[in-house]
């Protein structure tokens, strides 16, 4: 196949300037290097500044935290601050990285350089990056830091490093759908949850693989190379947004941006041990974002916890008058209320298509799961909803041909084999067929709150199988598609329904690969579908889990 591996290290502007991917990283962690986060500064009150906000990092309130974290199953710390803090950063949940930042005991800058360090360490195995900005990340951190010092602190993600998904548009940083179609790709503006999220704080790191123009869930369709499974890296880490949940689980960042249209976020959450929440359809805006298909495409966190997920939702939720897939309806306060009781909650057990074929170990996980459950929750009632992953694949089809044709036709040869047949197929799909699947989503999304009258939330699997070697799948190409199918009949009927879903670990399989729980709220309802999975969380050990990277 065609491409090279995604470890470029590159900042805005710089990518083909850059003789080497460490001699960035190098001017990270180096503070004689002329890119040194001092050299760059100028005035001696910042200097001054840094010097004290980093004397105080991890003492008093931070000094406990770190204290308390386990040491052992956790990656071995080969950061450039090891010598100066002690435990590793990036072990931080986003939530108490922010708690420290907001109290001034850790800097964003330190943060940002123990991302920057492990992605150099860890993206030549997993290949989760395609593009690491990590001047303007330092920069982005440098400039929260001096905020918070002098008490102008904008919320949670304020001086926080996260990624996006390689279809979210950055303004000036190359954007690729991880296609050699859009491989020079520099948009000019930046998407409205990227908007939001520099507006929030945030330190963006960069862009991260994916299965090429999200058609796809393994992964390993990539002009750059296939992204591999931090808990083993012969494994897929699902897809299409493979690369978030990679980065997420092996602690390159502390949260990420995926996007689903068929379960591209709750999948590869679920393979990878980690949080992925798709919301309600038109909650998060899509507008500056390279679309699969307009009518099912979502976007959403990927994090380690459900409040971290809670964090970041908090951030992009929230009506886009420019996007008109955007629904004007108000955002709740998701952070302050993921602690909520959940006592009273009644839940869904569907078992018919969504509990059929279970491998046997993954039955095993949610029926231990869904008895936990039992203990968080009121009661189980065995319901009834429709599983549309016809109508789904028709419209993915035909809205996916519509925005390729022009492209499929000029420069065939730029996309994958494997993508393009893929692309190529919504040329079977009339008109009068998708004018009435369309028609059919409507009509779901609009009776699926009837499902709601008699129970709260909705649990099953989040996948059906584990997931799949990476060599058997490039193996056998002709197949590919229809083994990655077999990885969506839980997800893909949620992107039709419009309803919010999180996928939480839930346990492993004897091999060690991960296993994720779905949970399903009405439409609108985050807050409720945030606060069983937090609850959960609580109940259990698995979210704490990571995988030995060596």
């Amino acid at each position: 196949m065609r491409g090279r591996k995604a470890d470029r290290f590159c900042g805005i502007g710089t990518s083909d300037s850059l003789p080497a991917p460490f001699s960035l990283v190098k001017a990270v962690e180096f503070n004689d290097n002329p890119f040194s986060p001092q050299r760059m500064v100028g005035p001696d009150e910042t200097l001054r500044s840094r010097r004290a906000f980093i004397k105080t990092a991890l003492a008093g309130a931070a000094g406990a935290l770190i204290a308390g974290m386990s040491k052992h199953g956790a990656y071995a710390y080969t950061g450039a601050q090891q010598g100066r803090h002690g435990p590793n950063l990036s072990q931080l949940g986003l939530s108490e990285a922010s708690q420290l930042v907001r109290s001034k005991k850790v800097s964003p800058v330190e943060l940002t350089r123990e991302c920057l360090s492990r992605i150099e360490q860890l993206n030549p195995k997993l290949n989760a990056f395609i593009t690491v900005t990590a001047d303007s990340a330092l920069a982005q951190a440098r400039q929260a830091e001096a905020e918070i010092q002098h008490d102008h602190w904008k919320g949670p993600l304020h001086g926080i490093p996260i990624a996006l998904k390689d279809l979210v548009d950055t303004a000036g940083v190359r954007t690729t759908a991880a296609s050699g179609l859009f491989k020079d790709r520099v948009p000019t503006q930046d998407a409205e949850v990227v908007r939001r999220l520099k507006a929030a704080g945030a330190v963006l790191l960069g862009t991260l693989n994916l299965h090429e123009f999200a058609y796809g869930g393994s992964s390993v369709i990539s002009y750059f190379g296939p992204v591999h499974n931090p808990w083993d890296t012969d494994y897929s880490p699902g897809g299409s947004s493979g690369g978030s949940a990679a980065a997420v689980a092996a602690h390159l960042c502390y949260g990420a941006i995926g996007s689903d249209t068929g379960g591209s976020i709750r999948m590869p959450a679920a393979y990878c041990g980690i949080v992925g929440l798709k919301p309600t359809y038109g909650r998060v805006s899509t507008r500056g974002v390279i679309p699969l298909a307009w009518s099912l495409d979502h976007l959403g966190p990927m994090t380690r916890t459900a409040k971290d997920a809670a964090l970041i939702l908090q951030v992009i939720a929230g009506y886009d008058p420019e996007d008109t897939s955007s629904t004007d309806t108000p955002v709740a306060d998701y952070a302050g209320t993921v602690e909520a009781k959940t006592s009273s909650l009644r839940i869904g057990i569907p078992r018919a298509h969504f509990y059929d074929g279970l491998h046997p170990e993954i039955q095993a996980a949610i029926d231990t799961a869904l008895s936990v459950l039992g203990k968080l929750t009121s009661s189980q009632h065995e319901i009834e909803i429709p599983a549309p992953n016809d109508t789904a694949i028709l419209i993915q089809k035909a809205e996916a041909y519509a925005y390729h044709r022009d492209y499929v036709t000029k420069s065939p040869e730029l996309y994958q084999a494997e993508t393009l047949k893929r692309i190529r197929a919504g040329t079977e799909i009339s008109m009068a067929a998708y004018i009435y699947a369309r028609r059919q989503v409507d009509q779901f999304r609009r009776s699926v709150p009837k499902v709601f009258d008699s129970v709260d939330l909705i649990v099953t699997p989040t996948t059906p199988v584990p997931p799949s070697m990476i060599s058997e799948l490039l193996a056998d190409l002709d197949h590919l598609r229809a083994k990655e199918l077999l990885t969506t009949p839980n997800t893909r009927p949620f992107n039709v329904l419009g309803l919010p879903t999180i996928s939480v670990p839930c346990g492993f399989t004897r091999t060690g690969l991960p296993i994720g729980m779905q949970i399903i709220g009405p439409h609108g309802r985050e807050a409720t579908v945030l606060q069983l999975a937090h609850a959960y969380e609580q109940a259990t050990e698995w979210h704490k889990r990571k995988p030995n990277l060596g």
